[in-house]
């Protein structure tokens, strides 16, 4: 009986063993089941989310402007700009060998992702304690770096994937090569390897040694890191690297590796420096007022004179110290030729140019052009002593007083109590008037004290006020752009030009030219930028010299300068128009 109960009892735990694996079986289907389900929900949504993927293949950056200067020649580019579209079948085989070679040598023999590639990053990243090594096929890349975003999440990194197994179906290998390499973003914001080559050997992706080759294959990795301005030991070396991978894999021997090794040099392109950035975003602004909003590529022909632009440039920074600067340079006729909004774009991209100051002393032409239309001259008697005009009462910079002195005298020195006297004897109204003929009426306070300067102007349009003095009396409008084209050479925008009128008469201008002059004499406030060639100027220097100004011409340029802080906190005593500003205009001129 007993052997018996030992086989029932047997026979009874049998079907208990096996009913618990069955439900460890069917647990596990489950769970595979719903980790199964919700991964395909996970990628079903982040598949809708994607944009269409044929749209994708269409560029959606914004519009590249390219800058160019009176003489046609490219200064800067904004926004990223594609060079002419190349392809494996019209490169020279060295130049898609290069990047092959180095950043995926294996693309054509495998599929969406390299796994030999992947697996060998996984085990140096882990030996080695930190990311050192990617795996990413130019597959990826393509998906990765030209239509998603640099966001290291996972959702991109599921959207990558599918990208990439989608262009694997859609496009032959050869085909996603000559995306990768249109589409790819180098030097400067440049996309493609043409346009880089452009900007760095001059020439044409078409045109490109093996050398040059190598060099923009050495930016793939980090354009930043390896780019040939910033860092062009970097780059080089990077590149001899290239060249040994490329006789590695039997693209070229070991001759002509050696032949291009001893080629590699800087790229002789420029850097995008900042010494054009004030101009080009005032550019901009002009732009979007004339044509509005931009749908391709465009190429702006301005009035920029570069070597003046990089003299002032050059020139500011020396003289200013600790405070702030700006220029704005122009032709009689309006052309601006030059405009920096400060000592460092870097720094700060305030345009100083364009923001409204105290003109002081700078605005009283205005009032002198005033009296010179009423009749009076150079040589007419004023009367320089203290005066008020309500409570307002005004002393002279040195609390000096000259006495009975001709027009031309309170002129050269400045003297702030014959403005006044004119203006009570002509009319605040008809000083007003005149600022609106000469185009900064408009926000001008209706008061005594701006009579001296006290309302708030641009350099740009205090710099015109004189422009239209030294154009004979006739209207100066200023003008940045001259034509716009796109990329096919249609013109999209051509400035058509004002038609001019007389302002001030012949001789109104010719008075105000000769009290111009004597300001720059050795006995004017503004001798210090006397030197050959300055036909005249005038100083200006606001409230507790908070802004200095000089504005003087040559017989080619009206040129404008003002000193001072950005938090309209007083300089030091000294600094006045006639000390920093016009020793700033000296140099630029000399």
């Amino acid at each position: 009986m007993t052997d018996n109960k030992r086989h029932e009892n047997q026979r009874e735990e049998e079907p208990k063993k096996v009913s618990f694996k069955w439900r460890l079986i069917v647990w596990c289907f489950n769970l595979f089941l719903v980790t199964a389900v919700f991964v395909a929900f996970y990628v079903a949504i982040i598949y809708f989310r994607m944009p269409s993927l044929d749209a994708i293949l269409n560029e959606t950056r914004a519009p590249a402007i390219v800058f160019m200067d009176k003489d046609g020649a490219e200064i800067r580019t904004s926004n990223k700009i594609m060079g002419t579209p190349v392809s494996v079948d019209t490169l020279p085989p060295h130049v898609w060998q290069a990047i092959v070679a180095i950043e995926d040598k294996r693309f054509f023999t495998h599929g969406p992702f390299d796994t030999r590639a992947i697996f060998r990053a996984v085990i140096l990243n882990a030996v080695r304690g930190h990311f050192a090594v990617g795996g990413s096929s130019i597959t990826q890349q393509t998906a990765k770096n030209i239509f998603l975003s640099r966001d290291k999440k996972i959702s991109r990194k599921v959207q990558e994937l599918i990208l990439s197994y989608w262009l694997e179906n859609r496009f032959n290998k050869n085909q996603i090569l000559d995306l990768y390499m249109n589409r790819v973003s180098l030097v400067g914001g440049l996309r493609g390897i043409d346009a880089a080559s452009r900007a760095m050997f001059g020439c044409a992706a078409t045109e490109l040694s093996i050398a040059q080759s190598a060099q923009i294959a050495a930016m793939l990795k980090a354009p930043t890191t390896y780019s040939p301005y910033r860092n062009p030991q970097k780059n080089i070396d990077r590149a001899r690297v290239i060249l040994q991978e490329m006789v590695r894999q039997g693209y070229i021997d070991i001759n002509q590796a050696r032949t291009a090794a001893s080629e590699l040099a800087a790229a002789p392109g420029t850097t995008d420096t900042n010494l054009y950035r004030y101009w080009t975003d005032f550019v901009t602004d002009e732009l979007k007022s004339q044509i509005g909003i931009m749908d391709s590529d465009v190429y702006v022909h301005t009035t920029l004179d570069t070597k003046l632009q990089n003299k002032i440039t050059s020139v500011m920074p020396s003289h200013v110290g600790g405070y702030q600067g700006a220029a704005v340079a122009m032709s009689r006729d309006g052309a601006i030729r030059a405009m920096v909004g400060g000592t460092n774009y870097q720094v700060s991209q305030f345009n100083r140019a364009t923001a409204r100051r105290q003109p002081g002393s700078a605005f009283k032409p205005i009032v002198y052009l005033t009296a010179l239309e009423n009749g009076m001259t150079p040589v007419s008697m004023v009367n320089d002593s203290p005066f008020a005009i309500g409570d307002y009462n005004p002393k002279n910079y040195n609390e000096k007083y000259y006495g009975d002195i001709t027009l031309a005298t309170a002129f050269a020195k400045s003297v702030n109590s014959v403005p006044l006297k004119l203006t009570a004897q002509y009319g605040l109204d008809s000083v007003l008037n005149m600022a609106s003929r000469l185009g900064v009426g408009g926000k001008l306070r209706r008061e005594f004290s701006t009579v001296l300067g006290a309302s708030e102007m641009t350099l740009l349009d205090l710099t015109n006020v004189y422009a239209v003095i030294w154009n004979n009396g006739m209207s100066v409008h200023p003008y940045a752009i001259t034509r716009v084209t796109d990329v096919r050479g249609n013109v999209v925008y051509e400035r058509n030009p004002s038609d001019t009128f007389q302002i001030l008469s012949p001789d109104t201008v010719g008075y105000m030219t000769e009290l111009l002059g004597d300001v720059i004499k050795p006995n004017g406030t503004g001798h210090r930028a006397a030197t050959n060639g300055v036909i005249g100027g005038k100083t200006g220097t606001s409230n507790d010299n908070r802004d200095a100004w000089f504005v003087g011409a040559t017989d080619k340029i009206i040129l404008g300068v003002w000193v001072g802080n950005d938090d309209f906190t007083p300089m030091g005593s000294k600094i006045t128009g006639g000390t920093i500003p016009a020793e700033i205009f000296h140099d630029i001129v000399k």
